[in-house]
């Protein structure tokens, strides 16, 4: 299947502001385009791009001063399958885990594990190793949580969230990665696009989204697995742009100075056929 993603995000600057940009699909989604992916600006600016610690592709920008309006529109092939399922896949001695994987045991700016492990041990200690604690934890925050697009909050940390019982994607993300990290399952942040294929069209204005994955040893080996503690079941069509510890190594823009949002839009939908 073949699906038509892009944006149009606006930005406001007082002053010439630098700025990095994480708003390409991840390498390993590249050999999937069909058509071009090109970050277009106006105004226009010189951009340069390069591979960050955790090999997304990030551009680097210097606005000017005044409004700038980054966007793309591009299509990309898909297997058009839900996520992967692994019921018997195995959770991993962390003395077995590979180098690449132990940063996503620890803690980080939203991912506070240090206030949470107490209660993680509390709720999944008896619970079987595996798949079936991580499913266990994904199940427990999709329901310690309600969604609430209007109550989006960016100093929001899983802690934050597990006491305050709301919040949006991302929110749902960092109480189960952390969860999942309290636990010594690997488990890494994911943002993209997330369309409504496959299920009832939202009627919300369209965002990207945030999920997240776990390493576990499944039946070909160890391997990195695909959770959504917000929607909680397997979805179609995820296109990955960016992987990091939580939602800081992920942000779609950092900018250097002050940058109010002055527009923003979002497209994921499946092509139809001829």
């Amino acid at each position: 299947m073949r699906i038509r993603c892009g944006y149009a995000v606006a930005l406001d600057t007082f002053a010439p502001t630098p700025m990095v940009l994480l708003l390409n699909v991840r390498p390993e989604r590249q050999l999937d385009l069909r058509t071009r992916e090109v970050i277009g600006f106006d105004p226009p600016v010189e951009a340069r791009q390069f591979r960050d610690p955790f090999g997304n592709v990030a551009t680097r920008i210097l606005v000017p001063g005044g409004r700038i309006t980054m966007s793309a529109d591009f299509e990309i092939e898909d297997h058009g399958r839900p996520d992967d399922h692994a019921l018997d896949a195995r959770q991993i001695p962390v003395h077995d885990l590979p180098d690449e994987a132990l940063p996503f045991l620890l803690g980080s700016r939203y991912c506070d594990t240090d206030k949470l492990a107490q209660t993680a041990w509390n709720l999944f200690g008896a619970m079987p190793e595996g798949w079936a604690r991580v499913q266990a934890i994904v199940d427990y925050a999709h329901g310690r949580l309600r969604f609430d697009y209007m109550q989006a909050d960016a100093t929001r940390s899983a802690f934050d969230g597990h006491t305050q019982r709301v919040g949006v994607c991302r929110d749902f993300a960092h109480l189960a990665i952390t969860l999942c990290r309290c636990m010594n399952v690997p488990a890494r942040y994911a943002t993209g696009y997330l369309g409504d294929i496959g299920v009832p069209k939202d009627p919300a204005p369209m965002d990207f989204s945030a999920w997240f994955e776990v390493y576990l040893d499944g039946p070909a080996g160890p391997r990195w697995y695909t959770f959504d503690a917000r929607h909680n079941r397997p979805r179609i069509g995820r296109i990955v742009m960016a992987y990091g510890r939580d939602a800081t190594d992920c942000a779609i823009t950092t900018s250097f100075g002050s940058s109010p949002l002055a527009g923003f839009t979002v497209h994921t939908d499946e092509v139809e056929p001829g």
